[in-house]
């Protein structure tokens, strides 16, 4: 006698009602119904009432809005983790601050901080070694700078991390930064994953629905990795969490060695690409930079890879039709992936170049020039607006690091107008998983002409972050029937259309122009999540709205 198989589970069905529904399929829409991880409808209430039945899951919305989850297309889970339980140095004005902060430690190993930033200090003079170590009494000391592409670290964690010969200073950049990151956060597997699920939790509260993990060898282990990617498995049972999309960081030299390199890593990554750097960061000074830093003559950062071996990765990524991708701040680091990208189309052909969907992180310093030739060849451009937001405008970081240049920076309304394809990430920890904050950031870039509508800011943090992963439903990102029940819900003051453009109307609610609305973004506070739901299952819920 044999078992009769088992009655598949019902599918669920919940009719959302009574609010907004940011939709390309009816401006207007006030309800949405969703049928398992679909969406199977978008309406009027009126329409609503019309299909309401006792089968149904009805929710409420009592006015708000239901729109697209969030797509961050560039963090690091566990560092993210690692910050939020680490000293929290961003609020520190001056090295004896720091000093201070240190002392007050309560850490019984390792001292770790994050988010010191001296150019908002009034003496940008920075803390010693021997001064850290003593603060810390004796303990290894570990503080990332707000860029995480530098560190103040103690004589003790330098001897740890195989560092001979520590400036008296303690700041370390470039491979002493990588071998100092690793000493410090040496974790067992089981940290790595309480981390990972502390920056998925809050990320779920904000309302993404999807990150991109850009792993590295010098950011942290294939381990990591395969923790990271395996959320995406139901990776400890626990609650849903936000879909993950995985990069590997490696330089490939041929054909060859990028498929060992695949083949090695134990789980499927999206492309050897993200965070393999080209060059450094501003803040610390190591970007790539044609001419010297306006506060450091003799400056020009560095590259970390040269033109022929970034030529040679993107060509043998594009024989295996997988994504490339550098980490890329500076114009000289720009330059170098630039020439590499001729390089590869001579050896491998323009459009099996194109067609590979390369991607470019950061990409901070662009001329025109550099913009026409990115849109050549297609790539993706993956930037973080909140960088403009914290350091941008006068006084600010980039005007003490680059003078006049500043105004090249993070050029998005340049992008967009030269058809560069354009995806919005935090670079998590660097700047918050705050998606509303970096929608805003775009709507007042610091420079007026590189300012973006809301709704471009919008789309670039939602349904390009999909189409910058190649992901394989092409419907993700929007709220159609037929499209993947991936949303959040959010508690808004007011709906209009919000435009940069000085020349017309910037807060215009005019309902004929059949744009669907988003949410103020002048009021000097972001939206507030309610509900995160990722195909069909719930991610978060504050409680607002009920069972």
């Amino acid at each position: 006698m044999t078992d009769s198989p088992a009655t598949p589970a019902p599918r669920k069905v919940t009719l959302y009602r009574n609010g907004s529904v940011y939709t390309a399929a009816d401006p207007f829409a006030t309800a949405m119904l969703v049928d398992g991880d679909t969406v199977a409808w978008v309406g009027s209430e009126q329409a609503a009432t019309s299909i309401a039945d006792a089968s149904m899951d009805v929710v409420d919305l009592h006015g708000a809005l239901v729109a697209p989850g969030f797509v961050d297309s560039h963090v690091h889970l566990t560092e993210t983790g690692i910050a939020r339980d680490s000293l929290q140095l961003g609020g520190v004005s001056s090295a004896r601050e720091l000093l201070d902060a240190v002392a007050g430690s309560t850490a019984e190993g390792t001292v770790i901080g994050h988010g010191w930033d001296e150019t908002r200090w009034a003496d940008p003079s920075l803390p010693s070694a021997a001064e850290l170590e003593r603060a810390a009494g004796g303990r290894k000391v570990y503080l990332s700078r707000v860029d995480v592409h530098s560190a103040l670290v103690s004589p003790a964690l330098a001897s740890a991390a195989g560092l001979d010969g520590l400036s008296a200073g303690g700041q370390v950049k470039r491979a002493a930064h990588t071998a100092a990151r690793l000493a410090a956060r040496r974790l067992p597997a089981a940290a790595l994953h309480g981390y990972q699920r502390q920056a998925l939790a809050e990320a779920a509260a904000n309302g993404y629905v999807a990150l991109a993990e850009m792993a590295a060898p010098h950011i942290g282990s294939i381990e990591d990795l395969q923790l990271a990617a395996g959320w995406n498995e139901g990776s400890g049972n626990g609650p849903a969490v936000p879909e993950i999309l995985p990069y590997w960081g490696e330089l490939a030299t041929s054909l060859e060695h990028a498929q060992s390199i695949l083949d090695g890593l134990g789980v499927s990554v999206l492309g050897l690409a993200g965070d393999l750097n080209i060059d450094g960061s501003i803040g610390s000074r190591t970007a790539a930079l044609r001419s010297d830093y306006t506060d450091a003559p003799g400056e020009r950062g560095s590259l970390y890879v040269s033109t022929d071996q970034a030529a040679a990765h993107l060509a043998a990524c594009s024989r295996l039709g997988i994504q490339a991708g550098f980490h890329i701040i500076g114009d000289a680091g720009l330059d170098a992936a630039l020439d590499a990208l001729d390089l590869a189309a001579a050896e491998v052909g323009e459009q099996r170049v194109r067609a590979a969907g390369h991607r470019f992180e950061h990409v901070e310093l662009a001329d025109a020039s550099a913009i026409s030739r990115l849109a050549k060849y297609s790539v993706t451009v993956s930037a973080q607006p909140a960088f403009d937001s914290a350091w941008g405008g006068a006084g600010k970081l980039y005007e003490q690091r680059l003078g006049s240049r500043q105004l090249g920076m993070n050029p998005f309304a340049s992008f967009y107008a030269a058809g560069v394809p354009i995806c919005f990430g935090s670079d998590s920890p660097v700047t918050p998983l705050r998606p509303w904050s970096s929608v805003r950031a775009c709507l007042e870039h610091s420079n007026p002409a590189e300012q973006i509508s809301a709704r471009a800011a919008f789309l670039g943090h939602t349904r390009a972050g999909w189409r910058a992963a190649r992901y394989r439903n092409p419907m993700a990102g929007q709220l159609v029937p037929g499209a993947p029940a991936s949303f959040a819900v959010w508690e808004v003051e007011e709906l209009m259309v919000q435009v940069s453009d000085g020349r017309v109307q910037s807060w215009s609610t005019d309902p004929r122009a059949r744009t669907p609305l988003l949410p103020a973004l002048d009021t000097g506070s972001d939206p507030d999540c309610l509900l995160t739901v990722r195909d069909g299952l719930e991610l978060f819920s504050s409680g607002a709205l009920g069972a």
